[in-house]
């Protein structure tokens, strides 16, 4: 009878720790899991990082006004990379990477800020002054993550992958980075919801790189174009020390 008690009350404990695994955000768990991903912007950054994400093994669709344009890069890339809208590029992904020249953030949010709503979203986008006018001097008074939260309020919003060249990206994320001499290039992040910043962390991961979690979104600031954390292609441990960072 107590075998039978014991057996009854293990079966119950495991019951009970799968009903909370399933509980939790099925993106944000530990482990080698690959998720589908809406790349907004398949240029050069769209195109350098979402080709890295497709070659580790992710579900990539690459969105664009005129997907009938991406089919050369798609079938290149093989049956994990798709084409679509932005639109359908929301609805495939588990997460949606935006790298669209940041003038395009005021109408994007018009098109398609509702869609993502409660959605895990890495920014990827540059402010200049030359290009995107009165938006630079928004961002210049306000911060980029403030800015860029403006735009996708209902978005849960990392700043990732905005401090570096997309030829530097190429080239260090190439076969995983393990390549590389003295370790992975690290990439800079930064976001106010946990569960989206261990997303990106593992994106940013699979891609070939090491994430540094710099903080909360107004942090970004720190890696912005023309500040002391852009443009470096350092490893984790530099980047930390470059920005301040306990190690």
């Amino acid at each position: 009878m107590r075998s039978d008690l014991t057996s009854r009350r293990a079966a119950l404990a495991l019951a009970a720790g799968l009903a909370v695994a399933a509980a939790m955000p099925a993106l944000a768990q530990d482990g080698p899991k690959k998720i589908r991903i809406g790349v907004i912007g398949a240029g050069n950054i769209g195109g350098t990082i979402g080709t890295l994400w497709v070659k580790d093994g992710h579900e990539v669709m690459f969105a664009s006004r005129h997907p009938e344009q991406l089919a050369a890069m798609v079938s290149e890339l093989g049956p994990n990379a798709k084409a679509g809208t932005p639109e359908d590029a929301i609805k495939f992904g588990d997460a949606v990477f935006i790298a669209v020249p940041y003038k395009a953030y005021p109408d994007l949010a018009k098109e398609i800020g509702p869609a993502l709503n409660g959605k895990v979203v890495l920014d990827a986008g540059n402010a200049t002054q030359k290009r995107d006018g009165a938006l630079y001097d928004e961002v210049q008074a306000s911060g980029i993550g403030a800015t860029s939260a403006k735009y996708f309020p209902g978005a849960k919003l990392v700043r990732a992958f905005n401090a570096a060249n997309y030829k530097v990206f190429a080239k260090e994320g190439a076969d995983g980075g393990k390549g590389r001499a003295g370790g992975r290039m690290a990439i800079p992040i930064a976001g106010d919801d946990p569960e989206a910043l261990k997303v990106a962390e593992g994106l940013v991961r699979d891609a070939g790189f090491d994430p540094v979690v710099v903080g909360p979104l107004k942090e970004a600031d720190k890696f912005a174009m023309g500040s002391q954390g852009f443009g470096h292609d350092v490893t984790a441990s530099e980047m930390r020390q470059k920005l301040g960072l306990a190690q």
